[in-house]
Order: structure tokens, then sequence, then C-alpha cells
């Protein structure tokens, strides 16, 4: 569907792209990742037409149809949701005379039913939106449209955590080919066949999703660093002997010999490792005042917009050292409840009753307002001594350079021109390094590279206050959260354990019915003993028995699967390593055909642990 071949693309003195190579067949799903920088939406901007590269071409297969999501809002002018929805499609289908019009409508309905809109959100103009929910009515076109070719740059930005769920699902099935740049890992797990990686101007391709690729560019990284390393030695072994011997008529035609050597060797050399991969700084940084057991207590609360009411004698309390992730579907209330706790919402009735020595910090999802743009990014962060006089600029330089700031011509730069992940990391340091003892956070780790959530991360499990936080991505709630609050319908339903806990306690092997009312679950009535028939202890005996042959069987069919998953990921592993080796680089045919078997034995891997994941729940009843 898709070659590039040497692709080269500079500004001035400075080198993007060199030697870009790159052959994509349809249906493949590929995550884009890279620093900040790199160049991964300048080769968006070349596949789209928008830019030329300075040398090198570009060859699409005849017909291929391209969409392409960009991080910015777009102009909606007076085009409602439903308008933006459908987009071109419904014209499309007329001109070319292949699909009635009435097909495209209740298609784009559907879709943006899936987004989160509701239905009387179709006809409203688009501009009444935030700049999120139109860059979620642009998504539904391109889905509607679809394209052979999306190019999605950080589709996952502006979804909740439903409507992330729902959108993963639908491009498992979705008949094109992707290329996504995203910092979403469980994102990029979900759904991706193979990685892009861009770094130090060349193209890197590794098969499987996020997590396969960091395993097997550690692998790589480790041959790397030893063939580096043996060649070093062998260098300066020959070196050694030169020096030597090499002004001793006897030796100068051995010496002579030595010297060509070291000179083929320098001429093939090994590059040393790059070092430059997803790595997250080490820091310390202050802990807050401890505070009362009870940080925070609502009492017989109750809010509404207009007409609309979101709580209705809402109570909740939370306590010293907690970390809740609040989760429920899109409209439930869940930002509202957070400005609550914040004291950033007047309240129609009801006390907000914050705990001894209690200081609240909220990172709201437009965080920026709280920086002066006339500071350069140290000197911001430094302000943060406003109100931790203990902030020292050892400290401050440390925790900069975990979110990604680093050296002097990074840290010396002007907030003014900083972008708007930049700054959202920026406004993170500050406020790590005044933490609150109650912190609030909705959807912290939007604008944020994988580097920077994992720095987040780091900070957030060594954090010693309260957390409460909103967010859609995965990863970073599976390892922040230690509790759930499920927010629907005005009504908290908490669940003391972790989002692994909440989802088997919603009977839920995905987190897709999880998003179900836990509510729906306590209301289901069960089936007493007096109402269920009556059943001889013959038969009792005999239905005992075949459950343990069933049982038994289930158990055997568990320790084949596993065996069998063993052996897979064996020849995973190997095939990694052998591919991570820089000589089969230089044999093509080799390439090619280990890379193929790899593709198999990863997705025979993968469908083989889905069933043993079923089988060995079965098991465990």
């Amino acid at each position: 569907m898709l070659t590039l071949s040497e692709l080269h693309k500079s500004y001035g003195p400075r080198t993007l792209l060199e030697g870009i190579t790159l052959h994509l067949q349809r249906k493949q799903r590929m995550g884009f990742v890279g620093p900040n920088g790199a160049g991964k939406s300048t080769l968006f901007r070349i596949l789209l037409g928008e830019e030329e590269a300075d040398s090198g071409e570009v060859a699409w297969e005849r017909g291929v149809r391209l969409g392409y999501l960009p991080q910015e809002i777009m102009q909606t002018g007076d085009a409602t949701i439903l308008d933006i929805a459908i987009g071109h499609a419904a014209a499309e289908a007329d001109e070319d005379h292949h699909e009635p019009d009435y097909t495209v409508e209740p298609r784009a309905k559907k879709i943006l039913a899936g987004l989160g809109f509701r239905e009387g959100d179709h006809d409203a103009p688009a501009r009444t939106f935030s700049g999120g929910w139109i860059m979620r009515a642009h998504l539904a076109r391109l889905l509607v449209e679809a394209p052979d070719l999306l190019l999605l740059d950080e589709p996952t930005n502006h979804l909740d955590l439903s409507a992330l769920l729902w959108f993963q699902d639908y491009l498992k099935s979705y008949p094109g080919g992707l290329i996504v740049i995203s910092h979403d890992r469980a994102f990029l797990n979900d759904i991706c066949t193979s990685m892009l990686e861009l770094r130090q101007r060349q193209l890197f391709r590794w098969t499987g999703n996020y997590d396969n690729f960091l395993e097997q560019k550690a692998a790589h990284e480790t041959q790397q660093e030893a063939l580096f390393k043996n060649q070093q030695r062998d260098i300066a072994h020959l070196q050694k002997f030169v020096d030597r011997f090499g002004a001793k008529a006897t030796m100068a035609s051995r010496a002579k010999s030595k010297e060509k050597a070291i000179a083929r060797m320098e001429a093939k050399a090994v590059e040393a490792p790059s070092g430059d991969g997803p790595k997250v700084g080490r820091f310390s940084f202050p802990q807050p005042e401890r505070t009362g057991h009870k940080v925070i207590e609502l009492k017989s609360i109750k809010q509404a917009y207009d007409e609309k009411v979101v709580y209705e004698n809402l109570n909740y309390e939370i306590e010293r050292g907690e970390k809740q992730v609040l989760i429920g579907p899109n409209g439930a209330g869940k930002s509202t409840l957070l400005k609550i706790l914040a004291d950033r919402l007047p309240l129609l009735h009801g006390e907000r009753l914050p705990g001894l020595r209690v200081k609240t910090g909220y990172f709201a999802q437009n965080r920026s307002e709280n920086l002066d743009t006339r500071h350069t990014v140290l000197d911001e962060a430094l302000s943060a001594r406003a109100d931790n006089p203990n902030v020292t600029e050892q400290m401050t330089r440390d925790l900069l350079g975990a979110f990604l700031f680093r050296g002097d011509d990074s840290m010396g730069k002007s907030v003014s021109v900083l972008s708007g992940g930049e700054k959202s990391r920026l406004a993170l340091v500050k406020l790590l390094l005044a933490p609150p003892s109650l912190l609030l956070m909705d959807e912290p780790t939007t604008h944020l590279d994988i580097p920077s959530i994992d720095a987040l991360i780091g900070a957030l499990q060594t954090y010693e206050g309260t957390l409460v936080f909103i967010s859609h991505d995965v990863h970073f709630i599976k390892a922040v959260a230690k509790k759930v609050i499920h927010v629907e319908e005005g009504q908290l339903t908490p669940y003391a354990g972790d989002y692994d806990y909440y989802l088997h306690k919603t009977k839920s092997n995905d987190a897709r019915s999880a998003l179900v009312s836990s509510q729906q679950t306590q209301r289901s009535k069960p089936v007493t003993t007096d109402s269920a028939p009556k059943v001889s202890q013959k038969e009792r005996r005999r239905l005992a028995a075949k459950a343990r042959d069933a049982q038994s069987q289930l158990k055997r069919e568990v320790a084949a699967l596993e065996k069998e998953i063993e052996q897979l990921e064996g020849r995973q592993l190997a095939l990694s390593e052998t591919l991570s080796d820089s000589a089969t680089y230089n044999d093509a045919a080799l390439f090619r055909k280990l890379q193929i078997e790899l593709d198999e034995v990863t997705s025979n891997l993968d469908k083989t642990t889905k069933i043993w994941e079923k089988k060995a729940e079965q098991v465990e009843g």
C-alpha cells in the first residue's frame, strides 16, 4: 500500500530524517513512537503531501484513500456534530453510486454513540462543544469514511475511558491500515501489530506491540553493547601492539598489518548503543505535611447544572493515604466531583469539610494557566519555593530532568515557546516540588509522552499524601490506583482494591463490561433454595463426578497450554535476539524470513495466551 525509499528531510543545518525506508501493507496496525521533536509529525506531513522530502520517494498504491486526525482543533463553522461525522462520506457515496445515502447517517450515529455523544447532541452546532468533543466528531468522520490508511496523532487525548475502550475494540476490526502516534501504552499494546521508532534521524521497525518493542529493543541494545565493547577491545589490543612495536624494524611489517586490521574494523565500526530509549530518571521530591486520618468529607451535597441534577444528597469521605481513581461513563459527574473536592464549584446544598492540616492541590486539564510565560523553565520551576522554601536548585534540576528537561538549553528555554506537552510537564514539576496533602488530578497523562508518564507514575507511587484522579490511561490507572470509585447516575460505589480487583468484582474479563454500573449487579435477584428443583442424592453424586471429570480435563488442557506458551515464548525470544543481531540486518532475505516467523509466533502466542486465560479462569472458579 505504501513504500518509502531513502527519504531525507532537513531544516537548515538540522537533519530530521535520513534514509527513511518503510513498506506498509494493508491492514497493518503500527504504533509510531520516538522522542519529542524527533520528526514524527514531519513524516506524517510528508505522507499527507503537505511537505516534500529533500530526496527519496513516497510511493502509494493506486487508489489508496488516506485519513488524518491531527492534534490541533479544527474549525467547524456552522456545522452540527452529525454534519461533521457524516463529512464527505454521503457525497462520495452518491458520486460513486456504490453505496446508498441512507446507510451513512445510521453508521455515523452509531459511531458517535460509541465515542460518547448522546442522541440529543447530533443536531447541535459543533461550535457549542469543547475542543475535545469537536475532535471526537472528526474522529467519527474518519471512521465513517473508512479510508484505506488512518494516520492518527494522539487520538486518545480527548477520550474518556469508556470511549477509549470502545475505540480500541473498533480499531481491532477496522478494515484498513493504521499508523498511530500515541503515548498511551495500554492503547498501543492493545491494537498494534508492529511498532515504528524514529530515533537519531533513523526509522526502526519492531514486531509486536509496545511491550514487545521494549523487550526487543532492550535485547538489541544489549547485543549492540556487547558487539561494540568486543570491537573496541580488539581495536585497543591491536593498537597496543602497534604503539609498542611500530618503531622496531624487525616488527614493522607485523605492526603495519595490525594498522590495516584496525582500519578495516573502524571502516565497519559497530555503533555505540544510543542509550536514548524510554528511560525514567531517578529523583526524590518533598513530601506533604501529615494530615489527620480523615482528609476530607462531603455531607449531603447537591450539585446541578441548569436543570440537570448531578448529585443529590451525596455523602463521601476520603482517608489519609488513599489513592483513588474515579471511573464511570461520560457525563457521570467525575470531573464535577473533583471540582467539588477542590472547592472550585459553589455548592447548591451541603458541606465540604477538609480535615486537619489538609492543603488541596487541583491539577485541571487546562494546567498551563498556572505558568508565568515570562520565566525560563528553571525559574518557573524554582517559583515553587513560594509554597515550599525547602526546594533546592539541585532538587529542581533533578525533577526537571526526570520530566525530560535536560541540560542548560532546555532549562533556559522560555515558557512562552513551550509546546502543550512541555507546559503540562512543567506544571507537574511545580506541583511535585510543593506537593499538597490532597492531590486532585483530572487526566494528568494527557499530552505527556511515555517517559514522562513513567516519571509521574514513579512520583505518585512514592507520594505519601492522598490522591484522587480521573484517567483514561489503563496502564497509569493500574500502576497508581489502590482504590476504585465507580461514578454513575449520582451514585458513588467504592471498591476497596485496585483496578484488577474492580474488574474481578464486577465479574468482567475486560474493562468494557466493567463500565456497567455495579448497582445493576446488586439489583439482580439470586435464585433461592426454595425455588430450586429438588435433586436426588444419586443424581447429585453423578453430577459431582461429572464435574470432577470436567475439572480434571480442564486442568490437563491448562497444563498443555502452559507448555505450549513456554515453547512459543522461547522461540519468540530466540527470534528477537537473532533479529537484534547486527549481522542479521545485512542479510535482507534472512531478515524478512525471520520477521515473518516472529510475526506468526507472536500471533500464535497471543491466541494461545487468550485461550489459556479463559480456561485458567474456569479452573480457578
